[in-house]
């Protein structure tokens, strides 16, 4: 486009050449126009295309590949790799723990002293049955050193792309929330409410179909000021700590920056809430 902001006589691709998608794509998601118009005519007119169907064509194909930029962008982008990592972690963790199931069973029926998979794996194989069961406790060895490696990656990666968060949740927690939410974004949008309760989506269908009670919480419960609350005031600490928690996801979409006084805030209303249980027993017992 020729100034960068509205489409000249020619229409939305005047000056590209049919064959630079990108160029293409540029032209149509970064102009602006002050009114409609018809572009395709424009397009015809001014010798960019031979027909209004071959305009169409074009765009479409534009349109196209515009899209798919856009999707590798945010792909690539800091809070996805988070999502990817934390998937990974859980994938390598449950993989691990199945595979370790059967190489105990496998490795009891050949060795009279079956120790840990680390055991096996460092055995000396006789035959090749022996050879199957030893490699196969290695993988699992190597799938736990996967899975630790990429809880690494997460507490010192989390910080740095959602700090408060990070910070309030802890940076496995926090990647998780942001996985469950498909990226920091669409976390930072939700109501307080949804992100109370992601990860019991089955719960909270079944609560919908009125087969159970509404679920208080989701994998926010993994948390100490939910799951280290007494049973009576999980509901209140689970509210609080979702209504933090949202903001904490505003802040770090929004701001990118620590917000101290959040923090404080959690705190506070943390402490509020334990110092019910304790008002609680000290009333018990006197009575």
């Amino acid at each position: 486009m020729n100034d960068g902001t509205a489409p000249p006589n020619g229409g939305w691709f005047e000056g590209v050449d049919r064959a630079d998608l990108d160029g293409a794509a540029a032209a149509i998601t970064d102009g602006e126009a002050d009114e409609p118009d018809d572009w395709p005519a424009l397009a015809v007119a001014s010798g960019r295309t031979e027909s209004t169907d071959a305009y169409y064509e074009w765009l479409h194909q534009v349109t196209v590949h515009a899209t798919a930029r856009v999707v590798r962008e945010r792909e690539r982008a800091d809070d996805q790799q988070l999502k990817h990592a934390v998937r990974a972690m859980d994938d390598a963790a449950r993989t691990a723990n199945e595979l370790a199931e059967r190489v105990e069973e496998w490795a009891g029926a050949l060795f009279d002293d079956v120790g840990t998979g680390v055991d096996v794996a460092a055995r000396d194989p006789q035959d090749p049955t022996e050879e199957r069961v030893v490699a196969l406790a290695s993988q699992v060895a190597a799938l736990a050193d996967e899975r630790d490696s990429l809880r690494q990656y997460l507490e010192t990666h989390a910080p740095t792309v959602v700090p408060n968060l990070a910070e309030m949740a802890g940076p496995v927690l926090a990647s998780r929330l942001v996985a469950l939410a498909g990226g920091l974004e669409p976390l930072a949008k939700m109501p307080a409410g949804t992100v109370q309760v992601l990860g019991a989506e089955d719960a909270l269908f079944a609560h919908l179909r009125g087969r159970a009670p509404s679920p208080k919480h989701g994998v926010i419960f993994t948390h100490e000021f939910v799951r280290g609350t007494r049973r009576d005031d999980r509901g209140s600490a689970a509210r609080a700590f979702a209504a933090k928690l949202a903001l904490a996801a505003r802040a770090d979409h929004y701001a990118g920056e620590r917000r101290d006084r959040l923090h404080a805030d959690l705190a506070e209303r943390m402490a509020r809430i334990r110092a019910r249980a304790e008002e609680t027993d000290e009333r018990g017992d006197g009575a």
